[in-house]
């Protein structure tokens, strides 16, 4: 039987919604290995949108994340409000800014951000029943400001960035310097990050990151 899991997407391009390249090659480390991968998102308009040409906003623009990131996974997606984690073996946050603007306000509130309460609760779910999970690029502040909230100091990357780090510590949880190419474990939660586009200078050292990411979650579960 293959192996389950939910993943939630922010919208469709990394200035605004989910990292589209993350996303697929996440989507693609996951069903090598047998991985049956169902997708999620919230019902709800993006926090603002931004042309990805000019890379400033379009104040008069707005879209929903749930539509916008169906056009990632060929409109194979669910509402967020929809995600139980019994029904999964694992649970999977590609990045891009829209994790940091839709999943959370991390983008504008820092140290004060709040998630999403229902992803909130599946995460918290995930954890207690012992279902490994995996963070991208910004995503792994979400793992961070849970779980860290909730006690179990968890370790995660976001890639290096020192302003990033004392926040993560700050909620309970620990840091890891990480490259693009690389991983960061954590055993005691079953959490496993890396840093793909936030510290990445090619596609190359993304792919080779999630790719990493893929076989340990599966392997995890």
């Amino acid at each position: 039987m293959k192996k389950k899991i939910a993943g939630v997407l922010a919208g469709c391009g990394y200035l605004d919604g989910a990292e589209i390249q993350e996303a697929v090659l996440t989507l693609l480390a996951l069903e090598k290995r047998s991985a049956a991968v169902e997708w999620f998102a919230p019902v709800q308009a993006q926090a603002h949108v931004v042309n990805h040409v000019s890379g400033q906003p379009a104040a008069s623009e707005s879209r929903n994340v749930l539509v916008e990131s169906a056009r990632i996974v060929r409109g194979a997606i669910h509402p967020l409000s929809d995600l139980d984690m019994a029904d999964f073996d694992g649970l999977v946050l590609p990045g891009g800014f829209g994790a940091a603007k839709n999943l959370c306000n991390f983008a504008f509130a820092g140290a004060q951000m709040a998630v999403l309460p229902e992803l909130a609760a599946q995460i918290l779910k995930a954890r207690e029943a012992r279902r490994p999970m995996g963070f991208l690029c910004i995503a792994p502040v979400i793992a961070a400001r849970v779980l860290g909230g909730a006690g179990k100091r968890p370790r995660v990357t976001i890639g290096r960035d020192a302003a990033t780090t004392a926040i993560i510590h700050g909620w309970g949880g620990v840091h890891q310097d990480c490259a693009a190419d690389e991983i960061c474990l954590d055993a005691d939660n079953l959490i496993v990050s890396t840093p793909a586009w936030n510290a990445a200078r090619s596609i190359v050292q993304v792919a080779a990151g999630i790719d990493k990411l893929g076989e340990r979650l599966v392997r995890m579960i």
